[in-house]
């Protein structure tokens, strides 16, 4: 069941004479969860200059100026595409006020009185300085979650659809200027922001239409309906109208207080066969990781997991927050595990989905690099502000925020296109911010050398599915086997280990899960738990340095599911780690010449790559 397989520096995992449909794509990277100046709470929080245009430029490797400090700079490696997602709910209202005023066309008396002290009370929140309290007044307070989600807000700044209209045109625009296919592509989108009572659901949308067709609608927001299959209905409606594909994707279920992946609808209601069909429609990936935290697992649910503790972010988005509680709801192998159970009960399984990382940076500048992280808000972005909490002393902090995430993707080609359909069918993957390069395949007839040798992407296409793919139906004797190959970000750290991660459910209806290390760096043995033993530490932080004197370059491995049992449901999901290195809170501690404390968060960092799962499903004569 254990086997480590060779290790040869600098392997291309593309290469060989992979098929067109599967070994011969390419791997891209990206970030779909992006916000500028056109989002209310950046712009409340000093991005007042960092619009699509920076956004754009930043990703593609252009020097520009940051909106807070003001200083040049330069992502260190550029991407390959990136969703704008700016917030639906005030989407540029804040920007076009304070720049452009807020447009008086169709008020009457009171609405125009309203519009002048809307404009005054801008004012002077800017002036002052005082936009955290002013985005904290539009957080919601503690409540009844399902009462909170029956009634959406009410706008509260007249003419703002106006405001919006103008501001998504001409945001379309820009990415239609930008987008070069073969090169760089940007995917239009914003974000769906429902948060009844504290309870985060929000969802980035992106499409693969053009400004012609996008600027046929209006991004749906929470103030429409701050329930998840209102929106999906939406997309769907608005499909048909406008020939537009797109893909929802949900976030920081870490913060959902058990709704993101819950039993209900928000709506109290059973979840049956028709809504788990709709959300798995438009719903086929959950980004994982990002700078509010990371949503694999949690310690409480998987006691077992010795990595599972990590970046774990324990502060609700509302006003008078409470304590963190956490719920089985909240998290991805949870949410997994629980799509099993309801698979098993109503023919459909809600939550099928893939994983991807991104940044939720407000600063305009798609971040997510340990010594060059530019913080979550523009106020965020140097050592100094990022000691004091935005919301009290029981808050998050610049340091307490992760430095993450990328979506990679493998797909025929870089285009609106080919990324969006290489999301629907899930071959996509997170990291926690570097680049780390993971092929898996799972079938019934893969062997240990399948994971070597240059055609490994041919032979796992001919004989398996990638990632995001689904096994059906194992013969008597069969069990599902999986290769794997990892390779180190080529300006990054050396890689631990590579783990599978599998959960099933039993006869009895019960869900279960287990990590399996499939292969480690160096000569490390497994304990009598199956377990590695750690991989050490060069992490020296008084210099915030660390070395590649441990760890391997790349990691190949062999997998066979010898507990398998081909009547039960099951999906299976790779996590690579890296050696250890400086968290980013190091490098301002060393900067600021101070000891690291508890304030600066933990030294060290073992950053990580989470696959979309496999899934393997009985054919229906098996079922007992």
């Amino acid at each position: 069941m254990w086997r480590a397989i060779g290790i040869a520096c600098g392997l291309l995992l593309t290469a060989g004479a992979a098929s067109a449909e599967e070994g011969a794509r390419r791997l891209l990277w990206g970030d779909t969860h992006l916000h500028t100046s056109n989002s209310f709470d950046a712009y409340l929080n000093r991005n007042m200059s960092a619009d699509p245009d920076t956004a754009y430029r930043y990703a593609k490797g252009l020097p520009v100026i940051h909106p807070f400090h003001r200083a040049r700079v330069q992502i260190e490696t550029p991407l390959d595409f990136l969703v704008v997602a700016d917030h639906a709910e005030y989407l540029g209202v804040m920007r076009h006020i304070h720049q452009r005023g807020l447009p008086r066309d169709g008020l009457g008396f009171v609405d125009g009185i309203r519009a002048r002290l809307t404009e005054r009370w801008l004012r002077g929140v800017l002036d002052g300085d005082e936009g955290s309290s002013a985005f904290n007044s539009f957080l919601p307070r503690s409540g009844s979650v399902e009462e909170a989600a029956a009634s959406p807000p009410d706008a509260r700044i007249p003419n703002a659809d106006l405001m919006s209209r103008t501001i998504w045109e001409e945001a379309n625009a820009i990415a239609d200027a930008h987008d070069e296919p073969g090169v760089f592509t940007t995917l239009i989108g914003w974000e769906w922001s429902s948060i009844p009572a504290g309870a985060n659901l929000h969802r980035v949308v992106f499409t693969s239409a053009d400004a012609s067709v996008a600027n046929r609608f209006l991004p749906w927001g929470s103030d429409d309906s701050m329930y998840p299959e209102d929106l999906w209905r939406w997309l769907d409606e608005t499909s048909r109208e406008t020939g537009a594909e797109f893909v929802a994707i949900p976030h920081n279920s870490n913060v959902s207080k058990g709704y993101m992946f819950a039993e209900t609808s928000l709506r109290g209601a059973a979840i049956d066969a028709e809504y788990a069909a709709l959300r798995a429609r438009y719903e086929p990936v959950v980004e994982v990781t990002q700078i509010k935290g990371d949503s694999e697992t949690h310690p409480s649910l998987s006691p077992d997991d010795p990595f599972a503790d990590f970046e774990t972010y324990v502060h609700y988005i509302q006003q008078d927050a409470p304590p963190y509680e956490v719920a089985p709801g909240d998290y991805v192998r949870s949410g997994l595990l629980r799509g099993l159970s309801l698979e098993s009960r109503i023919g459909v399984n809600p939550y099928a989905f893939g994983l991807i990382g991104s940044t939720d940076s407000h600063t305009g500048m798609a971040s997510a690099e340990e010594p060059n992280f530019w913080g979550k808000m523009a106020r965020d972005s140097t050592p100094e502000t990022k000691r004091a909490s935005r919301r009290g002393a029981s808050g998050p902090t610049g340091w307490s925020m992760s430095a993450s995430g990328l979506a990679a993707v493998w797909a025929e080609e870089n285009s609106r296109t080919a990324i969006l359909d290489a999301f629907r069918r899930r071959e996509v993957y997170a990291t926690t911010g570097p680049r780390l390069t993971v092929r898996v395949f799972g079938g019934f007839g893969l062997g240990p050398a399948d994971a070597e040798g240059v055609d490994f992407a041919s032979r796992g296409a001919g004989l398996g599915v990638p990632m995001g793919g689904e096994l059906t139906g194992a013969a008597a004797g069969e069990a599902p086997s999986f290769v794997i190959q990892a390779l180190r970000d080529p300006k990054g750290a050396n890689l631990d280990r590579i783990q599978l991660v599998k959960g099933w459910i039993d006869a009895d209806g019960r869900t279960h899960e287990r990590v399996f290390d499939v292969v480690g760096s160096g000569e490390r043995v497994p304990g009598v738990d199956g377990r590695l033993p750690p991989v050490g530490s060069t992490v020296d932080p008084a210099a915030a340095t660390y070395t590649n004197e441990i760890g391997s370059p790349e990691l190949r491995g062999w997998f066979r599911d010898a507990d398998f049992d081909p009547s039960r449901s099951a999906f299976y999901y790779v996590r690579v780690l890296e050696i250890p290195t400086p968290r980013h809170s190091v490098f301002d501690a060393v900067a600021l010449g101070e000891s690291l404390s508890e304030e600066h968060g933990p030294p060290e960092i073992q950053e990580r790559a989470y696959t979309s799962p496999i899934w393997y499903r009985p054919d229906p004569a098996q079922a007992p």
